[in-house]
């Protein structure tokens, strides 16, 4: 709002008043919204108080605006009746962008909360230990720990000390401190990856089926980026282009069909990638969560050539909210991954570092995880055994870890995506397999998670999930 211009009192409050009536009609002031405490937009404006008096009091017997006593005033709900319009959006503009940015962005995504949602990937929100996460960030918002925060520097050292000692507790992982780059997830630390050893047309393998945001994420960095296809020992590593000059792999739990790399295949990449001068990112996005044998050593701690970039994230752990993961890399390749995160986002959020430190040191990372897989393994356990009702139709890829299973169907000409439709249309969130396929042929199935429905909704849930894939087998 700009009173620029000669003019008297009576003057100034008519183009307030205007301003404001002009900013409701057409929306950018909507139904609800608070506008500025009359002595804080006078001194914005630089009238006197009695002059945005006057022009509130004209838009309040108008029926604009609404004073609530002790709270404020603010834009009626009432103002135009039906007829008044959504809030503005920007300018549609004739500035486009480059063509691998010109995407449709289709219909505006929503969860519907009847629905039951077996989603991959998504933890229990509600297992979270909340009111010690409430501590530990109050904790960290106090001033003298505020002020240690400055541009520059190398975030949270205690939170990098915290995140090599649990990795090298709990999945044998090498590093010291000085070893981990802290990111805002998983996504970010393959994306510094990505702007320190990716050119244009660098030829980028990734699995098939796999991990489309990551795949999208590579391109957007102008990789050629190829599928390579994923059988029951995991990677198919005799399949990888020899052109390859970066490998992304989820080895501890494959996404989304949950195999696990063997061994051999785990030496053969290893390898491969020492011959082929190639890079390999290990995204270990979810293997705190395991149900039986222990772990296969990482590709990190077997590594002797310096080839494998360590990925992981709190996202499953604890929750996506948090935004925070990590990479461990090669030494060589450390410095220039902690200038591209510093001309990237800089330090990222260090209160939530700060108080993940904490949360870490005092043993509630650990605490959190053994309690939500206690709670996750008895979930796992009922979806398999609503799955085994459908063993004529659905195949269980074998699967030892991970927030999801996955099945494949038998007839490998079903329709996963009608399977999908309408387990929709029976209130079931699910995902088609073929939906990840990249390059080979797609392989019909559906992957289903168990993390976030709570155990006594789950028999409802794969009944619902059971009449939809028998339909599609017309059983």
């Amino acid at each position: 709002m700009s009173l620029d211009g000669p003019g008297d009192a009576d003057t100034r409050v008519v183009r307030i008043y205007q301003a404001l009536r002009e900013a409701v009609v057409d929306g950018r002031l909507a139904a609800g919204d608070r506008v500025p405490a009359t002595r804080d937009l006078a001194g914005q404006l630089g009238v006197a108080r009695g002059t945005v008096t006057s022009a509130y009091d004209r838009l309040t017997a108008e029926g604009f605006l609404e004073s609530r006593p002790g709270s404020g005033t603010y834009v009626a709900d009432v103002v135009l009746g039906a007829a008044r319009p959504t809030r503005r959006r920007a300018r549609a503009g004739a500035v486009r962008p480059l063509s691998l940015w010109d995407v449709d962005p289709g219909p505006a995504a929503t969860r519907n909360r009847r629905l039951h949602d077996l989603s991959i990937g998504l933890p229990d929100p509600g297992l979270f230990p909340l009111e010690t996460w409430r501590r530990l960030v109050s904790t960290q918002l106090r001033r003298s720990r505020l002020e240690e925060a400055t541009y520059g520097g190398r975030g949270s050292w205690r939170l990098q000390h915290e995140i090599a000692r649990m990795l090298g507790l709990s999945r044998s992982v090498v590093a010291s401190a000085d070893d981990v780059v802290v990111t805002a997830g998983a996504q970010q630390a393959i994306d510094l990856v990505a702007r320190v050893l990716v050119a244009p047309r660098t030829v980028v393998a990734v699995e098939d089926p796999g991990y489309a945001a990551v795949h999208r994420l590579l391109e957007t960095h102008r990789a050629a980026v190829r599928g390579v296809p994923v059988d029951e020992e995991g990677l198919v590593v005799d399949a990888l282009p020899p052109e390859a000059r970066l490998v992304y792999v989820t080895p501890s739990h494959q996404f989304p069909t949950g195999v696990t790399l063997s061994m051999a295949r785990r030496t053969a990449l290893l390898r491969w990638a020492a011959e082929h001068d190639a890079v390999i990112v290990e995204d270990d996005y979810d293997s705190e969560y395991r149900y039986s044998q222990q772990p296969l050593e990482p590709l990190q701690s077997l590594d002797r050539d310096g080839r494998v970039v360590y990925v992981g994230t709190f996202s499953k752990s604890l929750l996506p909210a948090l935004r925070t993961g990590y990479l461990v890399p090669p030494r060589s390749l450390t410095p220039a991954l902690r200038e591209a995160k510093r001309v990237t986002t800089w330090e990222g959020d260090l209160t939530t570092q700060g108080a993940l430190a904490e949360f870490l040191a005092e043993g509630h990372h650990a605490a959190h995880v053994r309690r939500a897989t206690r709670v996750y393994r008895e979930r796992r356990a009922v979806v398999l055994d609503a799955l085994s009702r459908l063993d004529e139709v659905l195949d269980v890829v074998p699967s030892v870890a991970g927030l999801h299973v996955c099945t494949t169907f038998r007839d490998a000409g079903a329709d996963d995506r009608a399977v999908v439709r309408r387990a929709a249309a029976r209130g079931v969130r699910v995902e088609a397999l073929s939906d990840r396929y990249r390059d080979q042929p797609s392989r019909p199935g559906i992957s289903i998670g168990f993390a976030g429905i709570d155990v006594a909704e789950i028999p409802d849930a794969m009944g619902r999930l059971q009449e939809a894939v028998l339909g599609s087998a017309g059983v």
